[in-house]
């Protein structure tokens, strides 16, 4: 048992978070097995991610260098997507219904018309080619806080960020399995003429396909609204994005002065090129608030517990 307990202490916030919510997702595998046709396998690969956390965590620790840090820091950025594939098994499964009516009716209620038609009008080749691109960088931004977090060797400010901004992708992932969707780009448009509908220059239709195949549509699918990702709201590239500002604002980062911009201009794209519905960002507003709020009681009450000192925005 004190070998355990020596373990576990040994676990950064963000390896906790790793730990409960594969055993989360693994419960749901568990629960919903005659459901979901690959349960065995997931059930499998969360166990090795669990044992993964645990292993860099302790390695870590034991062994005070540059290359068990780096491998323990940037371990989670390859979990993001792979949970994102996980999730992509799971939620459809379970939750056979979507929800794109409702947010249609949310959005024309809103606003008296689709906004993804009415910002049509201002569509023209170079503005789309501009925002597919930022789109395109939203795994980029946290990276780069993170780098510029580390540059400085602000630890335990990093620490931080990583913990909540993971924390905010796991919340996000949860969000999908409450009201799955597709998107106005299926429902509101015609998917197949998209690249004909809102061209781009020279890297849009390219960009496009990678998001596609990052959510199982790749070029030539049949029937991809059968068969793409339910992850329309909350919207994760808003939610994500607003933690990456907040936390280069609170942290004092002088990517500050990267990200407001960048991230103002990705969030405005999620709508112009058709990916979300105005309430998906509303939606990743209120799970980012919900995030940034819980993520210090969380982090610091886990700082406690390991026996380190509390963080503070302006301290770290």
């Amino acid at each position: 048992m004190i070998k355990a307990k020596e373990y576990i202490r040994h676990l950064k916030a963000f390896d906790l978070v790793v730990v409960v919510f594969y055993l989360i997702l693994t419960l749901l595998h568990i629960i919903f097995y005659n459901e979901i046709a690959t349960w065995w396998i997931w059930i499998l690969v969360n166990i090795g991610i669990i044992l993964l956390a645990f292993s860099l965590a302790y390695l870590e620790t034991k062994n005070d260098n540059k290359l068990w840090r780096a491998l323990h820091y940037w371990y989670i950025a390859p979990l993001v997507l792979l949970t994102f594939k996980e999730i992509y098994f799971m939620v459809k499964p379970i939750r056979t219904y979507d929800f794109d009516n409702l947010f249609i009716a949310i959005d024309r209620w809103m606003f008296g018309t689709d906004p993804t038609h009415w910002l049509h009008q201002l569509a023209n080749p170079v503005l789309t080619e501009i925002l597919q691109i930022i789109y395109g960088m939203f795994y980029l931004l946290p990276l780069i806080l993170g780098l510029s977090l580390l540059r400085k060797k602000r630890f335990v400010a990093m620490d931080f960020a990583l913990f909540t901004i993971f924390y905010g992708f796991c919340l996000s992932y949860l969000g999908y399995f409450t009201l799955p969707g597709i998107g106005p780009r299926f429902t509101l448009h015609d998917f197949s003429t998209i690249n004909e509908q809102l061209p781009g220059l020279w890297l849009t239709n390219f960009l496009r396909e990678l998001v596609n195949s990052g959510e199982s549509i790749p070029s030539g699918t049949p029937n991809p609204a059968e068969v793409v990702q339910r992850d329309v709201f909350p919207s994760g590239h808003t939610m994500i994005t607003l933690i990456v500002i907040f936390l280069s604002v609170k942290l004092k980062s002088r990517s500050k002065y990267f990200f407001v911009p960048v991230g103002s201009l990705l969030i405005f794209s999620t709508v112009y090129l058709w990916y979300h519905y105005v309430i998906d960002l509303f939606g990743g507003l209120v799970f980012m608030i919900f995030a940034v709020w819980s993520a210090k009681y969380i982090f610091n009450w886990w700082r406690r517990k390991i026996g380190k000192p509390e963080f503070e925005y302006g301290k770290s």
